[in-house]
């Protein structure tokens, strides 16, 4: 592919935090900074999906929020509310899920989508800060 570069990140590149969808120790990595209410992040999240089950077991995804507040209000809080399913092993279903949303992020959207995906609403709730 022309003007395409592969680059290998080194497994310390790597934070604890960080959200990984694929073979931990695929060869290949996909770092994507997202923001739950960017129309281009948005529209890229298909092609994403297509990347990792193409690429499945040689590419690894790994998702960092970078909400940008000053133009999406909502932002931040939905990257927290996927922290809050992260915090019950449901990050990469809430991420999909809020992708999926085109920006209806409200707080009571958010519950819905944690009640919709099962989560415990008690430590939901608690994570959001309420």
């Amino acid at each position: 592919m022309k003007g395409a570069a592969v680059v290998d990140v080194p497994e310390a590149a790597l934070a604890a935090a960080d959200h990984v969808l694929g073979d931990p120790h695929a060869r290949l990595t996909l770092l994507e900074y997202g923001d739950y209410e960017c129309p281009a992040c948005i529209q890229a999240e298909p092609v994403v999906q297509h990347l990792v089950e193409a690429y499945r077991g040689r590419l690894r995804l790994v998702f960092r929020h970078f909400a940008l507040m000053e133009v999406h209000p909502n932002a931040e809080l939905a990257a927290e509310a996927a922290e809050a399913a992260a915090a019950q092993g449901q990050f990469w279903p809430m991420h999909h899920l809020l992708f999926a949303q085109d920006h209806h992020l409200g707080p009571a959207a958010l519950a819905g989508y944690a009640q919709a995906l099962g989560l415990d609403m008690n430590r939901f709730n608690a994570e959001m800060g309420d």
